[in-house]
């Protein structure tokens, strides 16, 4: 299991030297729609509006949809490009197994990840005065919500998998995701995928909370559950996708 981790992460890394444009691109767009989305706020608030605390809670949850879209897309994506290039049979018949090297795909996927929130961060930061904490435990609740955006990740894969082509609900959901980032992490509300770790990561950055053990402890409980069952509904349709014959082909 380490060989394919180093494999995945060199991959990974590979990518990133390859493909510099990318990242560049996904910081560029990402930091635009949110600045321009302040600027519209800010306009229609009128002269002399302040913001106050919203704007980092705001901005908080912005960088952990960011966060939260490549780990829920990631997997779908990648099932589409494999049946659209013909190797999706080849992944399935790795020694590993399709549930562990996705699993390894996604752990590798972590340092392109952080460095794009990270960058994106720091740009909205200089463009909208914003001023965030970063505290060494704020990766913590960011773990939490990684493992719900996994989880649902590989529920819409299992989709992915089954129908091929899924880019329309893909782009659908992806705001839902909005929602459940911003929504109370009590309640309720705790009950919501992601929701107890993004409402910890506001309080954290925003508001220079400290750690909270118990909602810490919430949040990862929340984000295995979902992780747990979105593993679940990916192997059934692992298991539908075989005895439909759906992998040899596209």
């Amino acid at each position: 299991m380490l060989e394919l981790f180093l494999a995945e992460f060199w991959r990974s890394l590979l990518y990133l030297r390859r493909y510099p444009l990318e990242l560049l691109g996904a910081v560029v767009t990402l930091s635009l729609i949110f600045y321009l989305l302040f600027l519209g706020a800010r306009f229609l608030a009128g002269p002399g509006a302040e913001f106050g605390g919203r704007l980092e809670a705001v901005l908080v949850g912005y960088l952990l949809w960011t966060f939260a879209l490549s780990a829920y897309n990631g997997l779908s994506f990648g099932l589409m490009e494999e049946a659209q290039t013909g190797t999706l049979e080849q992944v399935f018949l790795t020694p590993y197994g399709p549930i562990p090297l996705f699993l390894v795909r996604n752990l590798a996927g972590l340092l392109s990840q952080g460095l794009l929130v990270f960058l994106i961060a720091l740009v909205l930061m200089a463009l909208t005065g914003a001023r965030l904490a970063f505290a060494p435990g704020v990766v913590l609740p960011f773990l939490a919500v990684l493992l719900g955006g996994y989880g649902l990740g590989f529920a819409m894969g299992s989709l992915a998998l089954l129908y091929k082509r899924v880019g329309q609900v893909l782009g659908l959901s992806q705001f839902l995701l909005l929602f459940l980032l911003q929504a109370p992490g009590q309640g309720l509300f705790a009950l919501l995928p992601l929701a107890p770790g993004a409402a910890l990561a506001r309080r954290m950055l925003a508001e220079g909370a400290p750690l909270d053990p118990a909602a810490l402890g919430l949040a990862f409980l929340n984000g295995l559950a979902y992780m747990g069952l979105g593993i679940l509904l990916f192997r059934q349709a692992v298991r539908r996708a075989k005895r439909l014959g759906l992998l040899h082909g596209y």
